[in-house]
């Protein structure tokens, strides 16, 4: 592989693609993007919204607090936020600059507005259609395919943007397909830091900030805390921050994550054991960034089959491949790497070999 070749920009694509900032879990924050944009659309507030979403997103949205709103939850609460007070300029943290004001008028909204869930038709996993209605006028946004994807806009029944095929929603997306494990760790050893180190530095102030916070303050189930209490060694400490950051994501906490593979749990658990492993093993910041490309991007490889939403659990994958990146921490070759993933998901899967 060479630094000017088609492998390695696209490596770089992807990451820099993957990797970018969340306000709150993805899944209500894709329906309050939806909603701001069709309030756009409609030009102001409507008074009645229907919301249809894909059983992948009910689960992942239905018990999650959203960000920015005081404690409210679930899609109903997602849908509100995105229309009252959502920036549709700011896409995944389309919630992150919300008034007390506005906080206030989302309870108001929800109590006066109906807002009714229906399931989508279709058997996309990730599939947001939400219609605002206000007198006799109508305004619609369909997100599918993953997060930010809009691929229908419409006001009074008239299309005003149609995207072809949903299953082909990711051909503008880099090229996912070139992702090999004996690639990544040539990537991560020839990489020129400097091409990655502005994604990876946010990556690791951002999700270090909400696991710092999630280790400190009281927030969901306090997984991490309970750990440390048990130990402070090494591999105690990596499960703790990991499970701290999602403790706080998922409880409302409103600082920004940075997501993989349209997930801020999974953007967490790829990067921070890798991170306490290399301030562990006193290992440079160079070291860092090259253990991280290789745990983000064996992370994005098997979510790029699974795809963005399933029944198996996403922060499963990232956890292979932090076991990945950890093992490239330590010295491991392509081997090395290729086995740590081929054990991991062996483990995962509960498969026995004699």
């Amino acid at each position: 592989m060479k630094k000017d070749d088609n492998v390695y920009r696209t490596y770089l694509k992807i990451l820099e693609e993957e990797l970018v900032p969340a306000m709150g879990c993805t899944e209500p924050v894709a329906i309050a993007y939806c909603g701001a944009r069709a309030r756009e659309i409609l030009g102001g507030l409507p008074d009645s919204v229907t919301v249809y979403v894909s059983g992948n997103i009910v689960k992942n949205v239905k018990s999650v607090i959203v960000p920015n709103t005081n404690g409210l939850k679930g899609i109903e609460a997602a849908a509100a936020a995105g229309i009252v007070a959502g920036r549709a300029d700011k896409i995944l943290e389309v919630i992150a600059e919300v008034t007390e004001e506005q906080k206030q008028s989302m309870r108001t909204f929800l109590k006066e507005c109906p807002v009714v869930v229906r399931p989508a038709e279709g058997e996309e996993a990730l599939d947001i259609y939400m219609l605002l209605t206000r007198g006799s006028e109508t305004a619609g946004v369909r997100i599918s395919g993953y997060h930010t994807n809009i691929v229908l806009m419409e006001k009074n029944g008239e299309t005003l943007f149609k995207a072809g095929e949903v299953r082909a929603a990711e051909v503008s997306l880099a090229d996912k397909s070139l992702l090999t494990i004996k690639d990544i760790v040539e990537f991560a050893d020839i990489l020129d830091i400097r091409d990655v180190k502005a994604v990876l530095d946010r990556q690791i102030a951002c999700n270090r900030a909400i696991a710092e916070e999630g280790l400190k303050n009281n927030w969901g189930a306090n997984v991490g805390s309970v750990l440390l209490k048990q130990g402070n060694d090494i591999r105690t400490k990596a499960k703790a921050f990991a499970a701290a950051g999602s403790d706080a994501r998922m409880s409302g906490c409103e600082l920004p994550v940075i997501i993989n593979s349209g997930s801020g749990n999974q953007g967490m658990t790829a990067s921070l054991p890798v991170m306490v492993y290399a301030e562990g093993l006193s290992k440079t910041k160079e070291e860092l960034y090259r253990a991280l490309v290789v745990s983000n991007l064996v992370t994005i490889h098997q979510k790029s089959g699974i795809g963005r939403l399933s029944a198996y659990c996403g922060a499963v994958s990232a956890g292979c491949g932090a076991g990945c990146g950890i093992a490239y921490l330590q010295g491991g070759d392509y081997r090395t790497v290729s086995h740590t993933l081929v054990n991991a998901l062996a483990i995962c899967s509960c498969e026995i070999k004699k």
